[in-house]
């Protein structure tokens, strides 16, 4: 026989049997024989204390939300099936008031966590769907580059979602996935027609290359710049090549180029230097012509002027720049000078009356044949030559006047 011992929850009797109180009455929970009561009295509460952390730690799960309302489901009835007919001492019935109030609460967090899915589903849907229309806007498009790269943002967007019902998942995959396709064919097919041209270009480019090398050795400046010229702008219109060997075939297109302007800037450079030589030449013989003005010896005059206009057409060409000015002070000179003859024939002349109706009939002849050779030249486009036909004609005409007026004296 042992000692009874008691506890607010239960008790042990004299013959070793443990009873925990119950709103019902007391239940059997063990035996204890030959032992100290107070030490069965500890290990039954301690069993109890452990059933109330179990209850602790699923309220406290339960409340922040920690764990899954099916699991939360599952752990309740654990731990109810634990703490119905425990061999436990305290307050069993309280921790089963406990456990009671958790099934609401399960309750909450299952609906709690379907409103929350069904908001998840209906945002991925919705994702899902801007997703859809955003590729299928891109797979009509032709933007090669930025959209690739968008397709593959918006592919891994997809996967970070979560899936919709199946029906709905399957159909939203399919219309991605299609605008996918689409775009890529369309963009393989782009490349591959972008590489054809490419290609059709460098064989175009070569044969300009070709041109341009074996005109670069002319020296016939004028076509030869105009030809450069045209190759230019077929090689412009050419496109590019394959970026490999742009580079290259410009680079060589270029260097050709150069070879010839080089040489034709070291030829006009040697021409302008040329050219302001004689114009430095035409410079002293203006001023000689010039010296002759007013005129006081025809004859002197004469003689002089004939001399300075064979050196001045030996003189060659100068700067454009001063052509005209020089060509109207020496065309001055020659003027004073034929209108100082013209008086002079007209005062030493016997026979003034006939020649000057002779000349006038010859004149008129010289400058109906002058017009038409000016008009041919400006139909050939021959400005050169118009230029100096002009000169020709004005020269006449101004004969013409001359003649006339010197027949009219006679009249």
């Amino acid at each position: 026989m042992t000692a009874a011992a008691e506890h607010p929850w239960g008790r042990v009797d004299a013959e070793g049997n443990v009873y925990v109180r119950e709103a019902e009455g007391e239940r059997l929970i063990g035996q204890w024989v030959g032992g100290d009561p107070a030490e069965a009295i500890a290990l039954y509460t301690r069993r109890f204390d452990g059933l109330e952390t179990e209850v602790d730690l699923l309220e406290k799960r339960l409340s922040a939300g920690t764990v899954a309302p099916d699991d939360a489901a599952k752990a309740l009835a654990a731990v109810r099936e634990q703490v119905e007919g425990a061999q436990a001492m305290g307050d069993l019935a309280g921790l089963l008031t406990r456990l009671d109030a958790l099934g609401p609460l399960v309750d909450q967090a299952r609906e709690k966590r379907r409103v929350e899915r069904e908001q998840r589903q209906q945002e991925a849907k919705e994702a899902k769907t801007r997703i859809v229309a955003e590729a299928e806007a891109l797979a009509n498009g032709n933007d090669w580059r930025a959209g690739a790269d968008r397709f593959r943002e918006l592919l891994e967007e997809w996967k970070g979602l979560p899936r919709l019902p199946k029906s709905q998942d399957d159909e939203l995959w399919h219309r991605f996935s299609s605008a996918r396709t689409t775009y890529t064919k369309r963009r393989k097919a782009h490349f591959a027609e972008q590489s054809a041209r490419r290609d059709e270009a460098a064989r175009v480019k070569e044969k300009l290359i070709a041109e341009a090398e074996a005109l670069s050795g002319s020296t016939d400046w004028g076509p030869t710049s105009g030809r450069y010229r045209d190759l230019m702008q077929q090689w412009k219109k050419a496109g590019p090549a394959p970026r490999n060997v742009e580079d290259k075939l410009w680079k060589r297109f270029r260097a050709a180029q150069d070879v010839f302007f080089s040489a034709r800037d070291a030829a006009n450079a040697e021409l302008d230097a040329e050219y302001e030589r004689n114009a430095e030449v035409k410079a002293e013989l203006l001023a000689e012509a010039e010296a002759l003005l007013p005129i006081t010896d025809l004859d002197a005059a004469r003689r002089a002027w004939h001399s300075i206009a064979e050196r001045w057409e030996a003189a060659g060409k100068v700067p454009r720049a001063k052509v005209k000015e020089f060509e109207s002070r020496i065309r001055a000179v020659e003027n004073e000078i034929r209108n100082a003859d013209q008086r002079e024939w007209q005062r030493t002349d016997p026979e003034k009356s006939a020649r000057a109706d002779d000349m006038i009939g010859k004149l008129e002849a010289a400058i109906a044949e002058t017009e038409a050779k000016l008009d041919k030249a400006r139909a050939d486009g021959n400005e050169k030559k118009v230029r100096e036909l002009t000169e020709n004609l004005e020269s006449r005409r101004a004969f013409l006047d001359i003649a006339r007026k010197t027949a009219s004296d006679f009249s």
